[in-house]
């Protein structure tokens, strides 16, 4: 039996592949692992790369760029492992990483779905065990407000011990190991989420079939992040993410997981943080330059209400 089915997705990222899937095979020792490529129409020959390097791996090229959720999905026809293991090319597994993490799981017959530590090329540590995204702690988050609610739990809140094992509401999809069990429990990804939400919305799910979502620290992954939305537009400079898919996989979230009523209020507290944005950079004459920001924000934001028909329908 396979005991690990990883799925990678490459989109114009060919001068990854190298690095990352020779650092997977490092770390395959002892355990049967089986790879599965699928590359989403990119155009610097990343398709060739995988079939020159790794011909004995399945490969699976689209005509165009699916998406992340549709590309991973699209894999587990051909995945037989005990773990499906989702590994970006941008992330670069320690020796011991599915060495730790396959036996944690195996120790722990409740616990579906786990990440790990996660660090930038300069060792910086990355946000890597978060909380669920709500109307209420986005807004906190956005407008920075966040001393003056210090019991709200922020999406990306790093004031805690990660040298521990611990339960968390979702863990990042560069390295998202599943258990075989919750994809046929609960699905994978849903479709709708072009790029960015669907691991969070995979745990939301999961968990609330029973399962736990775990974050384990002895072991840490190098993530570059941004390596495939370099070549898709221009990147936000928080989290470096491409703003108006960030922007429609809320409302799909939102409304998905907290219904009409919830989308409404995240409508609103976004709108709102813009406008106190917005203020801030008005008191601030040397952020005047920024003035234009927010109101770009909040534009898009009641464009992709729209286009998505209030979260109920995907743009692409």
């Amino acid at each position: 039996m396979v005991d690990v089915s990883t799925i990678i997705v490459s989109y114009n990222t060919a001068h990854l592949l190298g690095e990352a899937v020779g650092k997977l095979q490092t770390a395959s020792q002892g355990l049967s692992v089986e790879c599965i490529f699928v590359d989403n129409a990119s155009s610097d020959q990343s398709a060739a790369y995988i079939q020159q390097h790794f011909p004995h791996d399945v490969l699976i090229e689209n005509t165009h760029n699916v998406g992340f959720g549709r590309a991973n999905n699209q894999a587990l026809a051909h995945a037989h492992g005990r773990y499906v293991l989702l590994l970006n090319t941008d992330a670069f597994v320690s020796p011991d990483t599915l060495q730790k993490t396959v036996a944690y799981m195996d120790q722990n017959p409740r616990c579906g779905i786990l990440g790990v530590r996660l660090e930038g090329a300069d060792g910086g540590l990355q946000p890597c065990a978060r909380f669920f995204p709500t109307p209420w702690n986005l807004f906190v988050q956005r407008t920075g407000l966040n001393k003056l609610f210090p019991s709200t739990q922020l999406v990306d809140d790093m004031d805690w011990d990660h040298a521990s094992v611990r339960e968390c509401d979702w863990v990042v999809g560069c390295y998202y190991l599943v258990r075989k069990e919750v994809i046929d429990q609960v699905g994978l990804f849903d479709p709708r989420y072009f790029l960015y939400f669907e691991e969070v919305d995979h745990c939301f799910a999961a968990k609330k079939a029973g399962w736990k979502v775990v974050f384990y620290p002895h072991t840490t992954v190098v993530h570059l992040g941004g390596e495939s939305a370099k070549s898709s537009g221009a990147i936000t400079k928080s989290g470096k993410q491409l703003s108006a898919l960030q922007v429609e996989s809320e409302i799909l979230y939102m409304r998905k997981n907290h219904g009409l009523h919830g989308l409404l209020l995240d409508i609103g507290l976004s709108l709102l943080a813009d406008a106190v944005q917005t203020a801030k950079h008005l008191l601030r004459p040397s952020r005047w330059h920024q003035l234009s920001s927010g109101t770009k924000h909040a534009q898009l934001f009641l464009q992709l209400c729209i286009k998505t028909r209030l979260g109920t329908k995907p743009t692409r």
